[in-house]
């Protein structure tokens, strides 16, 4: 009989180590030297970087894969984005928008990205988006975990059913109450927003993830509400600010004052540095601003951050392949984390980190763990975000999903290698 269902044996760990890892069912049972061994399936993974899955904080699966309907962006503008998708989202299709969502679905496993959480618009009374995200969330149940959230985009308050839709999406079994309060009429109703979902999440007892202040405006500060209501509830750890660009405009000190506000409310960040820098400063000349928030001073008073994606062929990007390593490629250039503690970081936080603000249960290389981990062609995390490599295994509870050849380019030069693999 063998002693395990799956082996990877000799992959180098995030931290350096070297160890096999031994999984049965869906858990990992076993991490160490595992010499002599007997598995029913062994994935050699001598030499490259084994990783827990990535993972996605932010995303809207709704609208993915939808670029150039009904229009193309013509002016790049968030807004532009929203009032286009506002004419898509109320002629798509339940069965299109499934359709779309599955194909998203299947890069981003093959990528091995194993974990996402999507806002869902729940603007529209027919609340199709909702349906259709519900049975997206179904269908990938067994390989990839879907956190769906409750997004009025277009205001809780500033359309006639923002609330009630919102409300009704969460009792269709919605996960996440989601708000943007930067999009109400005024600060006050933005203000009025933040409170009013925060009470909704703490009596529902659900996770509360905010587009807040997405926007160049600095007077946009709806992030120290809601660090301000997260206290007042005691929701601490389940709470998440995602974009928070006006920050990068605002003066530094009120940042002073603001960060440590949303560190004692244990708040998390989730910048999305492929749109945010696409987005924010269109109305710019020189300088021109490209609103990435304040990625480093916040690691530096303790609050937890994380990448995230956002969108993909959508009405607000035109690129975009459900690589979580891509995201992190761009957020280290444009945050400017260069030291080499820094661009490990950047790895850990399109997995670790970004698993801890989802809340994550099981995740990890550890004995006991979910057994859901990828195999890179690279050596360590710092190679990995340079290389963003072909993922070679990837590995969801305990069952090989995706597999990829190694593939090295081979050159025809005279007294050189025959092969280049990239790798240093």
């Amino acid at each position: 009989m063998a002693d395990f269902d799956l082996l990877v044996k000799g992959g180098t760990l995030p931290d350096g180590s070297h160890a096999d890892i031994g999984i049965r069912g869906d858990r990992i049972i076993a991490i160490g030297a595992l010499s002599g061994a007997v598995a029913g399936e062994v994935i050699d993974a001598t030499g490259d970087l084994v990783a827990p899955p990535f993972v996605d904080p932010h995303f809207h699966l709704d609208a993915t894969l939808s670029y150039g309907t009904p229009r193309i962006n013509a002016s790049g503008t968030l807004l532009e984005g929203i009032s286009l998708w506002g004419e898509l989202r109320d002629t798509a299709t339940v069965d299109e928008m499934v359709a779309r969502a599955l194909t998203y679905c299947d890069w981003a496993v093959s990528m091995g990205l194993l974990a996402i959480r999507s806002h869902v618009d729940t603007t529209s009374d027919h609340l199709n988006t909702v349906t259709a995200m519900l049975e997206v969330q179904k269908i990938v149940r067994p390989y990839l975990d879907l956190q769906l959230v409750a997004f009025p985009q277009d205001g809780l308050y500033r359309t006639p059913t923002g609330r009630t839709n919102l409300l009704r999406a969460l009792d269709m079994g919605v996960d996440v109450v989601g708000g943007i309060p930067h999009f109400e009429r005024t600060m006050e109703e933005g203000r009025a927003s933040v409170r009013d979902l925060c009470e909704i999440a703490a009596e529902r007892g659900l996770p509360v993830d905010l587009h807040c202040d997405e926007t160049d405006d600095p007077l946009s500060r709806h992030i120290e509400t809601l660090a301000y209501e997260t206290q007042r509830l005691g929701l601490q750890g389940r709470v998440a600010g995602s974009h928070l660009t006006s920050m990068h405009s605002m003066d530094n000190y009120y940042v002073s004052k603001l960060l440590p506000l949303i560190a004692e409310a244990e708040v998390a960040a989730i910048p999305n540095p492929l749109i945010n820098i696409t987005l924010q400063g269109r109305h710019d000349t020189y300088p021109k601003r490209r609103g990435l928030t304040r990625v480093k001073e916040m690691q530096a008073m303790g609050i937890t951050v994380g990448w995230g994606q956002d969108c993909v062929r959508d009405p607000w990007y035109s690129l975009g392949t459900g690589d979580m390593l891509d995201v992190a490629f761009m957020g280290l250039h444009v945050a400017q984390m260069t030291a080499p503690e820094q661009m490990s970081r950047c790895f850990d936080m399109v997995t670790v980190e970004n698993a801890r603000i989802i809340g994550l249960e099981g995740y990890g290389l550890h004995e006991g763990a979910v057994a859901s981990l990828v195999v890179l062609d690279a050596g360590d995390p710092i190679e990995a975000v340079r290389l963003r490599p072909d993922r070679l295994a990837v590995v969801s509870k305990g069952r090989l999903v995706s597999q990829k050849a190694r593939n090295d380019a081979r050159l025809a030069l005279e007294g050189r290698p025959q092969s280049v693999r990239r790798r240093h």
